[in-house]
């Protein structure tokens, strides 16, 4: 795809390229709702999904990488479809909250790498380098609010429970999994902690996305917005910029819908829905 002026890249080496403290946006939503998939169209449409990695001015992280290091007893359950992956506790908040706050000053972080079939943190980690714009996605990212009142952005992607479901089951299968521990799992945690956890954190949100990545108007407002930032106009958007708490001035996305096109004609071909099952 076409790369934004914005984008353009810097050369040398990361740490002689200045960075501003970067731009949080938290993207929140029910399992397999598409919050990685809208993630990563975002980062197509900005042409940053082609850049090298210490390169990127936008990237992507994952509450999942967070989950705690589970005990004995607790890896026995996870293997059966008898652990609450889905509930608060279930994540490290503390090193999620300080890798968040190191990201935000702008320095380099090692984020765990978590593996979903064995349900264990590996030991090998990812390394993480600054960059303009970071998106956090996850199901529980506005619950815990020291970590939702870092976010200058955020984002909720709004997708029917059924679609989700289906989602999951075929996630879960290709992770090699059974299918009626499947269910089992959906009905006993996920679907009630979504209901009790996530959902309520939707009201926090500063847009709702319907239907995820399908929902192309949304996501170009959004994109259209993250080029502003990356244009240099960040100050207009940070939370308390001005007294340090709270939210200053945020203009809101239909004033820019007004000003015409989203993206340039030669972008259009970049629009198609992603086919990604999840």
């Amino acid at each position: 795809p076409a790369v934004h002026p914005a984008m353009a890249s810097a050369g040398g080496p990361d740490a002689e390229r200045p960075h501003p403290k970067p731009f949080l946006i938290g993207v929140s939503g029910g399992t397999a709702s598409g919050k990685s998939t809208v993630c990563e169209k975002i980062m197509e449409l900005l042409g940053q999904n082609e850049v090298e990695q210490r390169q990127r001015k936008v990237l992507i992280l994952s509450q999942d990488s967070f989950y705690k290091v589970l005990t004995a007893e607790q890896q026995a359950k996870a293997l059966k479809g008898q652990y609450n992956f889905d509930h608060p506790d279930a994540f490290d908040n503390d090193l999620m909250h300080s890798t968040l706050k190191n990201i935000v000053e702008g320095k380099t972080v090692e984020v765990p790498t978590y593996d979903f079939v064995t349900h264990s943190r590996l030991a090998e980690t990812t390394v993480v380098y600054p960059a303009d714009v970071v998106l956090f996605e996850g199901i529980l990212v506005f619950y815990n609010q020291d970590i939702r009142d870092m976010f200058h952005l955020r984002l909720f992607v709004d997708t029917d429970s059924d679609v989700r479901l289906s989602r999951r089951v075929l996630r879960d299968m290709k992770r090699g999994r059974d299918l009626e521990q499947i269910l089992t799992q959906y009905t006993t945690f996920v679907k009630p902690a979504f209901e009790e956890f996530c959902l309520p954190t939707k009201k926090y949100a500063d847009v709702i996305i319907p239907r995820g990545v399908d929902n192309m108007v949304a996501i170009n407002l959004i994109v259209q917005h993250i080029q502003d930032i990356l244009n240099g106009d960040i100050c207009k958007w940070q939370r308390g910029a001005l007294n340090g708490h709270g939210r200053t001035y945020k203009r809101p996305f239909p004033e820019q819908a007004e000003s015409g096109s989203v993206l340039a004609a030669g972008k259009r071909s970049h629009l198609e829905s992603s086919s990604r099952p999840h």
